[in-house]
């Protein structure tokens, strides 16, 4: 297999997470970017779905770590509504306040 170098720009706080995240899964950058391409290829585009993010990139602080992993967390709950937001806060406060007397 013959390959050639190939310089792409990528963010670096996105570059270290990937590499200690690859490095995890015994890849290096070059090892991963290689079979994220032949997955394209076999595939005919990308092989995910793209989505927009749950958060709000103005609600993140500088590097957004902490809320990332929030908003990805299914044992954090999440409300569809306002509604149904308030009815969470409404019966907790409760229970707290059930709890006190």
């Amino acid at each position: 297999m013959s390959t050639v170098p190939t310089q792409i720009r990528i963010d670096r706080d996105i570059k270290e997470q990937a590499g200690a995240l690859f490095s995890g899964l015994g890849l290096d950058m070059s090892g991963a970017v290689n079979m994220f391409l032949h997955q394209c290829v076999l595939r005919g585009g990308i092989p995910f779905s793209i989505e927009m993010p749950r958060y709000k990139a103005e609600h993140l602080s500088h590097d957004g770590r902490s809320q990332r992993r929030i908003s990805r967390d299914p044992n954090v709950p999440s409300y569809d509504n306002m509604d149904d937001l308030k009815g969470h806060w409404k019966n907790d406060l409760s229970h707290q306040v059930h709890h006190r007397l």
